[in-house]
């Protein structure tokens, strides 16, 4: 089987955001492409903390009170764990189906948590591409799938069965 995935005719590997099917391979500026992942998200991470801190000193020039400051500071830092542990479990399974309601209420917390999902982006691209575990391990069981549904077959059945009923008269 060849080993290229563009033109095999087997299953085709799923492309990944800002990698598309270099992470099969690890060709085509892939490691540069990492790089420039982490290096992206934590520029984003850091100008979205910039623009927090903006918000935060409008809350200080209102003079709202260091009860409210509180409660703001911990609401993104929470927001922002769950934001990253949802990202990183994102990188390695299938998220599980939920329902509308279900997905709405979280997709504020995800929102509010930005920051968390940045960073989570910048440190699984230090590891491999973002998702690529996840994509790798569904590629490799449907080539092997493949190859095994392949092999398995040995021609066609109703030749077999013309040749069996030859031998036999």
């Amino acid at each position: 089987m060849d080993d290229d995935p563009q033109t095999s005719d087997g299953p085709q590997p799923e492309p990944l955001r800002f990698f598309g099917t270099t992470w099969v391979n690890h060709d085509g500026g892939y490691a540069l492409r990492r790089a420039g992942v982490a290096v992206g998200a934590l520029a984003a991470a850091a100008a979205g903390a910039f623009v927090l801190r903006f918000g935060f000193q409008g809350l200080s020039i209102a003079k709202v009170g260091s009860f409210v400051g509180l409660l703001v500071v911990v609401a993104f830092a929470v927001c922002s764990a769950l934001a990253f542990r949802r990202t990183w479990e994102g990188f390695v399974r299938r998220p599980e189906p939920r329902s509308d309601a279900a997905a709405s209420s979280t997709q504020g917390i995800l929102l509010i948590g930005f920051i968390g999902t940045l960073l989570a982006y910048a440190v699984r691209a230090l590891i491999e591409a973002p998702g690529e575990k996840l994509h790798r391990t569904e590629y490799e069981r449907a080539r092997t799938l493949h190859t095994r549904r392949r092999t398995t077959r040995t021609g066609n059945p109703a030749a077999r069965a013309a040749t069996k009923k030859r031998k036999r008269g």
